[in-house]
């Protein structure tokens, strides 16, 4: 006789945040009413730069008040122009950034075990006017940093990394935001790490330290004097009084989301038509990020569309990410590089991801009954 699954009581969704213990939220709020400085550089973001500058390993590092402002403000300080090289599969803000620096976007081919830019395809479409590279670590899953340190060495390129899902990944003990020209990383709520909204760039160039700086407040060196045209980057005292709270959780979230995700491996090992997030290779430390299966429609029965809305009926709530690539957005689909034919492992494996529920508050057995529940779905 076939088990009859309950669904949950309560939705489960793809993630939730991690919440600091609200007293002491309250205890860091009062500090601040008492010493009613706002934002502009306060205590708590300067300890909190600091301590994430030695958590992610970083030679420099800058806060700001949103990843897409950091990233915006990392194309700026590389002075990125013409043409730049970058992932259809990712997030709306990459390309968006892109665009709002007056840079044309080009799309290449991703990798189709790490789903991350290729690099040979990157090669492919660099042209006189490209001016630099954008990868995206996709899932907190490293790219190939060989792979790009010689295209854009060879080439003479910029390279920035979007590391929006990569907080907290090392390689060999070297933190994620080690390579390349500058990295950014997104503490928004959804994230490992967040400060509720928020973002940084790490790089090694002290040399960047001033520009950036100008650029995240408006240009201004002196209560007298605008030197450059900048805009308000700045992360406040709230934000960062979060996050120094986030920070002290993150270390246990991390390990408790790898034994989840070892759990999705355990439950779904060897079933026909489900492919596995990929392994970390030898030498990395990853964050457990996210959990994203690929569902192939011939080998598992079902498609990933109808697979995602079967599983609300256990009141499992997935998502499709990333899904339409960013290459289909109304606002890309007349670039030349956006045309799917030049794009066919991107547009396959859009079609096929599924994100699952993935948080610290998860149990064992959740995941366990979100597995059966995703093979249900299969054999209905």
């Amino acid at each position: 006789m076939k088990k009859t699954l309950r669904p949950f009581t309560e939705p489960i969704y793809v993630t939730r945040p991690l919440l600091p213990d609200l007293q002491q939220v309250m205890e860091k709020l009062q500090g601040i009413w008492d010493r009613k400085w706002l934002t502009n550089w306060g205590p708590s973001y300067m300890e909190l730069e600091e301590k994430l500058r030695q958590t992610l390993r970083a030679h420099q590092l800058s806060l700001f008040n949103n990843g897409t402002i950091a990233l915006l403000a990392a194309c700026k300080a590389m002075k990125l122009r013409g043409e730049v090289v970058t992932t259809p599969f990712t997030f709306a803000a990459t390309p968006h950034v892109l665009q709002w620096c007056g840079v044309t976007p080009v799309f290449a081919d991703i990798d189709p075990e790490t789903m991350n830019l290729d690099p040979d395809c990157a090669t492919d479409v660099v042209t006189s006017e490209t001016s630099g590279v954008v990868p995206v670590h996709v899932f907190g899953t490293p790219c190939d940093l060989e792979g790009f340190a010689k295209l854009t060495r060879e080439r003479s390129l910029a390279l920035v990394y979007d590391a929006a899902h990569a907080f907290g990944v090392e390689i060999d003990g070297k933190g994620i935001g080690s390579f390349g020209d500058i990295s950014m990383f997104s503490f928004h709520a959804t994230k490992t790490f967040h400060t509720v909204e928020g973002g940084a760039l790490a790089f090694q160039d002290p040399e960047l330290v001033t520009q950036i700086n100008w650029l995240k407040n408006f240009g201004i060196q002196s209560e007298e004097e605008v030197v450059a045209s900048g805009i308000n980057g700045k992360m406040n005292e709230v934000q960062a009084a979060i996050g120094l709270l986030v920070l002290d959780m993150v270390e246990e979230a991390r390990n408790k989301r790898t034994k989840l995700m070892e759990t999705y491996r355990r439950c779904l090992a060897g079933v026909s038509g489900v492919k596995l997030p990929p392994l970390p290779a030898a030498g990395v430390k990853s964050n457990s990020q996210y959990c994203v299966l690929r569902l192939d429609e011939a080998e598992f029965g079902i498609s990933r569309d109808i697979a995602h809305q079967k599983l609300k009926e256990y009141n499992v709530i997935t998502r499709k990410y990333f899904y339409p690539l960013c290459s289909n957005f109304a606002c890309y689909r007349h670039l030349p590089s956006a045309a799917p034919e030049r794009l066919p492992m991107a547009n396959k494996v859009a079609q096929q991801v599924l994100s699952m529920p993935l948080y610290s508050d998860l149990e064992e057995q959740d995941v366990e009954r979100i597995c059966e529940m995703l093979l249900a779905c299969a054999q209905k």
